[in-house]
């Protein structure tokens, strides 16, 4: 049978016409199912009213109709993106289901083909499109063109959420994301002024401290910025003499992982600190932390059954957990536990099954509360988390990249246990500016992780020695908590417990060289 025109090859066979003609019917259904979609989704979240009712009343039937938008949109897009059509053409195969398809990456699918090529109708627009360029963690910036209806969509999502997460009576954002092209920065003061008093700071300390001081704690402040700079600006206000409690100032962040160390260190100061998950490659608000999943992460860290419940018996990790809405973002995951994303919203450039490289597990919410209802205590803690946003989106565990380790003695070293150990108890935790993992090779032939520290200010001897012990002992007994590996090589071999902790004069070390937007947490 000859092969059907290329503004059918998702849809080929060489059977017979019957699956031919099923696949056509499909295809006239799936189109306007996917537009009926997009419009209803857009009509419900044009308020941020609309998005908050949207996430208390997601329901596990809507999830099936979000994978039909999804498929819908793969569908479409076959036949009306050039680069998408090429893609295909060169991966032949029928495609009845989402899963038919195949992933996309910036390998296979970014950076073969050009920004116009990726476009609805390869054309990219002349006006009204706004390119955000993606900070370059994996080794090359990329340009991302977004159009005025996507990002639109994009702040009513980020202004629906914050309304939702963050209890703010006269809201004033000081958005200290880096500014320019970087997708977050930017595109998060323009959704915060849809709700609030902004000024776009970035990530100037001495700005801020002054801003705070100058429109005063008549406000309510929402700070927006990387984990790191959220702990520096913590630092350099106590260091100030900051009257915190004069002011209520919340905390978002996001751009990296966060530990559960870090959040409590933070809040001992700020009212709530909340984390989302966003890529530049998709989009900045895939996913964000609720009271609910915060309370699951840390249920996590103590409850044995749930953590293998939900994350297996043998995972050492503690994950990210979000919340997402399915109706923008749809995900998977493939067997590697990838994450694999399909953006459904108004977008200039459809992201189609695209894998962004991150590992991740997908959980119903329904089977979170399922599992806490067979617990009294699970119960009760339930049901104190959600009375307040009573969000019932779907729940995103995130590893992070699956390549961010270090191997040691059998045992994956990760960054963010490394920063549990870090700032858990740590009394010096405040003359930590940042820090980078490695392994070395010493004299006797023997490879040991070594943490490297950078400083905040010059100190003492006397208090270098202390920080660096305080560190040693407290990633070494964070680890042993969490790794049976590493504890186990400790039985064998106490030398393995020798973690090596340098400390570095601000900017020097591993550290020097130009400052980058995002830390970079391990030296190969």
């Amino acid at each position: 049978m000859a092969e059907l025109p290329h503004r059918h090859v998702a849809l080929r066979t060489a059977e017979s016409p019957l699956p031919a003609v099923a696949a056509h019917a499909r295809q006239a259904l799936l189109g306007p199912l996917g537009r009926l979609v997009a419009v209803l989704s857009r009509l419900v979240c044009r308020h941020p009213a609309g998005w908050r009712w949207l996430a208390r009343w997601h329901h596990p039937v809507l999830d099936r109709l979000a994978a039909a938008h999804a498929h819908a949109t793969c569908v479409r897009a076959a036949r009306q993106v050039p680069a998408y059509r090429a893609f295909l053409r060169a991966r032949p195969g029928t495609r009845r289901r989402l899963s038919d398809y195949p992933e996309t990456d910036k390998l296979s699918y970014v950076t073969p083909h050009d920004a116009a090529a990726r476009c609805w109708n390869g054309r990219l627009p002349s006006r009204g499109v706004v390119v955000d360029e993606s900070a370059g963690s994996s080794g090359q910036p990329f340009n991302w063109p977004r159009g005025d209806r996507e990002l639109r969509a994009v702040h009513r999502d980020i202004a629906g959420y914050t309304g939702l997460v963050f209890p703010m009576r006269r809201p004033f954002v000081i958005n200290a994301y880096s500014m320019g092209a970087w997708a977050t920065g930017t595109t998060t003061g323009a959704a915060m002024a849809r709700i609030a008093v902004v000024k776009n700071t970035g990530p100037d300390l001495g700005k801020i401290a002054d801003t705070l001081r100058e429109f005063g704690p008549d406000f309510d402040y929402l700070v927006t910025a990387y984990p790191p700079f959220l702990k520096h600006l913590r630092d350099r206000l106590d260091a100030d003499g900051f009257p915190w409690k004069r002011y209520r100032i919340f905390a978002s962040c996001g751009g990296e992982g966060m530990t559960e160390a870090l959040r409590d260190y933070l809040e001992q100061r700020f009212a709530l600190v909340r984390s989302a998950y966003g890529a530049s490659d998709l989009t900045i608000g895939i996913g964000a932390e609720t009271r609910f999943t915060v309370w699951l992460r840390r249920r996590l860290q103590t409850d044995r059954g749930l953590r293998e419940a939900l994350l297996g018996a043998d995972e050492q990790r503690l994950p990210m957990v979000f919340q997402y809405n399915p109706f923008t973002t749809y995900l998977e995951t493939n067997e590697r536990r990838e994450l694999i994303c399909t953006v459904t919203g108004d977008v200039l450039q459809p992201r189609l099954r695209y894998n962004v490289g991150d590992e991740a597990l997908l959980v119903p919410y329904r089977r979170v509360v399922e599992l806490a209802q067979a617990d009294p205590v699970r119960r009760a803690e339930l049901r104190t988390a959600v009375a307040a946003e009573r969000m019932t989106l779907p729940v995103l565990l995130l590893f992070g990249r699956r390549d961010s380790t270090v191997s040691y003695l059998g045992a994956n070293l990760y960054p963010q246990d490394v920063e549990y150990g870090l700032y858990a108890g740590n009394p010096h935790a405040a003359e930590i500016n940042a820090f980078c993992l490695t392994l070395v090779e010493d004299a006797a032939l023997e490879t040991r992780p070594v943490i490297h520290l950078e400083l905040r200010r010059p100190l003492a001897t006397a208090a270098r020695d202390a920080l660096a012990e305080a560190c040693r002992s407290g990633v070494r007994r964070h680890l042993t908590s969490v790794s049976r590996d590493f504890a186990q090589s400790l039985v064998e071999d106490p030398t393995a417990g020798d973690l090596r902790v340098e400390l570095h004069e601000p900017g020097q070390g591993p550290f020097a060289g130009p400052q980058k937007i995002k830390n970079v947490y391990l030296v190969r």
